[in-house]
């Protein structure tokens, strides 16, 4: 669910099911680097700002940023034993759309909710206790940016890719536990956030480098 920022008034807290901030988000790093965890090529500083993860230069995906997946997949945490009530009837109902992951190792696509609005996105997944493995959510922004996520009143565990504008992608955040303030985002300017089923990155061979095909913007 995305942390956006501002004080909502007490009624669309009620309809929009959430009052998040988003945290002041970090100027990106420069588009001609590759952040990586493990450098595959002799690295090049690109900064010395402690605070920022190391960025280094490779020729694995020239001119792009890009935050690579550890060797070893983290565990994927159960759904929330107890969910919090939807407080919106019948819950809410979005536009859907297909995403394709070409290169994927199965090459599967998957049916979407695009969630296009701050009120969509602000709610996101919320409430929910299951969802197929062929489904997600896609998040579309007015702008490219570096997005923050936090898993408020989500009761299924999620992966969360953060995809650049073409359809790159560039990280992965893996297994989300549910019910779970913590802010998590990938330090790379995006204009898309896909969320699927905790573990379905690793199920599928979907990684970051890949391209994927995004449905059509409205």
């Amino acid at each position: 669910m995305l942390r956006e920022s501002g004080l909502l008034l007490v009624a669309a807290a009620v309809v929009a099911s959430s009052c998040e901030k988003r945290p002041p988000e970090p100027s990106p790093p420069p588009t001609t680097t590759v952040v990586v965890d493990k450098p595959t090529a002799t690295p090049q500083t690109a900064s010395t700002d402690a605070s920022r993860p190391t960025v280094t230069s490779t020729e694995a995906a020239p001119n792009r940023c890009m935050k690579a997946l550890p060797d070893e997949p983290p565990t994927v945490p159960p759904p929330a034993a107890s969910c919090p009530p939807d407080p919106v009837f019948g819950g809410v109902r979005l536009p859907r759309g297909k995403v394709g992951f070409l290169q994927a190792a199965d090459g599967i696509s998957i049916d979407v909710e695009l969630a296009t609005t701050p009120e969509q996105q602000e709610r996101g997944l919320m409430f929910r206790t299951r969802m197929p493995e062929n489904e997600g959510m896609l998040f579309a922004f007015d702008r490219s940016s570096v997005h923050h996520f936090w898993m408020h009143n989500t009761c299924i565990p999620l992966d969360l890719m953060f995809v650049a504008e073409d359809g790159f992608i560039t990280g992965i955040v893996e297994s989300a536990p549910t019910l779970n303030d913590s802010s998590r985002s990938i330090p790379c300017p995006v204009a898309y956030v896909l969320e699927v089923n905790a573990g379905f990155s690793r199920r599928h061979g979907v990684k970051p480098g890949q391209m994927i095909k995004l449905p059509p913007r409205s």
